[in-house]
């Protein structure tokens, strides 16, 4: 949040009353009241308007009183996905020793504007916790930051609807959109003998690499370990037919960055969105048929590996994944003798794009 914002919050309203429908009526009623009562000074409307000023003065002072001492708290899911509703627990303490809060309304903020979801509480007993779920969907990857919450209660009487706003700071990263994708096989040899598709199973030896998270520790190399000073593994000719790199060209033409950044939503850039939602499902296909990813973009590289942590780092980078100029190179060259498939946004037409991929993908 810039500075701006937080000065403009520290001058903000501590509440925010708004009329209801009942409300508008209810002060009408009062306005026309008084202005009988004074105009023909009739004792009865005087003390009809005094109880009209009293139910109002009642329904501030216990508004108020149901909306103090909350504190709120949310727990995201561990992964959320774009274009995939999620659901977002909120919980709701009362710090209050002896006063419980009622009909509270529970609004997240993103932005400084509220989310289009609300969790509704009906009673919150002194000193309890209560926790319910709203579900929501967020449309594109991406780090969403939440600005905190907005309480809000029309107790008791639904006259006035009155809010405040709690300063809680929270992160959602969102993945990519994962789609249908085949399911990957391993390669085969160009000589014709047919690699094993069995997980676990060992091919002839074909060198040493350093050791990476996910690696068995049986296949340290100890002797060559001590000798170099780093941790090294034996890797098998079956390894490498179970490994792919894939590449996502994260670039748009100069003027479509430019349009990008004047508020505009080219076609280009949802065919880049595409690009990655596609890449991502690939990669998550490759790791979870047993295959170890390598990730490969415009100023990006996740090295090779398998596994969950894999899929983590993944959809990690992807989700953060910026839109970049063309000029930007690639962070590596395809790794020889090692399947390698390429997604391009369809549509996009720029430079410097790898040349030896085994499959070209657009989106």
């Amino acid at each position: 949040m810039s500075w701006i914002g937080r000065a403009l919050r520290k001058w903000r309203p501590p509440r925010r009353l708004s009329f209801t429908r009942e409300g508008r009526t209810v002060v009408l009623i009062a306005l026309g009241v008084g202005f009988g009562a004074i105009n023909t000074g009739n004792n009865l409307l005087y003390l009809l308007l005094g109880w009209i000023c009293s139910f109002i003065i009642a329904s501030g002072f216990l508004s108020e009183t149901t909306m103090r001492g909350l504190s709120v708290r949310r727990r995201p899911p561990p992964r959320v996905f774009a274009g995939q509703p999620f659901l977002m627990e909120i919980s709701v303490e009362n710090t209050k020793p002896k006063l419980a809060s009622f009909s509270i309304e529970i609004e997240d903020l993103v932005g400084e504007r509220p989310l289009d979801k609300k969790c509704y509480f009906l009673k919150i007993p002194a000193g309890k916790t209560q926790r319910t779920s709203y579900r929501h969907t967020f449309s594109r990857r991406g780090l969403y930051v939440f600005d905190g919450f907005r309480v809000a209660t029309k107790f008791p009487f639904g006259l006035f609807r009155k809010s405040r706003d709690i300063d809680t700071e929270g992160e959602v990263l969102v993945y990519p959109q994962l789609v249908p994708v085949a399911r990957p096989t391993p390669r085969t040899e160009s000589a014709g003998d047919a690699t094993a598709s069995r997980l676990g199973r060992r091919g002839d030896f074909y060198g040493l690499r350093e050791y990476r998270e996910g690696d068995d520790r049986r296949d340290v190399h100890w002797k060559s370990s001590a000798r170099t000073g780093r941790m090294l593994v034996r890797e098998y000719e079956d390894e490498l037919n179970r490994k792919v790199a894939v590449v996502v060209d994260n670039a748009l033409p100069a003027d479509v960055l430019a349009a990008i950044e004047d508020g505009a939503n080219p076609p280009e850039a949802d065919a880049l969105e595409r690009a990655i939602s596609l890449a991502a499902s690939l990669a998550i296909a490759y790791l979870d048929a047993g295959w170890s990813v390598e990730l490969i973009a415009r100023g990006l590289h996740v090295p090779s590996s398998a596994g969950k942590p894999q899929a983590a780092r993944i959809l990690k980078e992807l989700a953060l994944l910026p839109t970049v100029d063309p000029e930007e190179t690639f962070a590596t060259p395809l790794p020889p003798r090692v399947e390698s498939v390429v997604v391009l946004p369809r549509g996009v037409v720029v430079g410097g794009r790898p040349s030896n991929a085994a499959r070209v993908m657009e989106a």
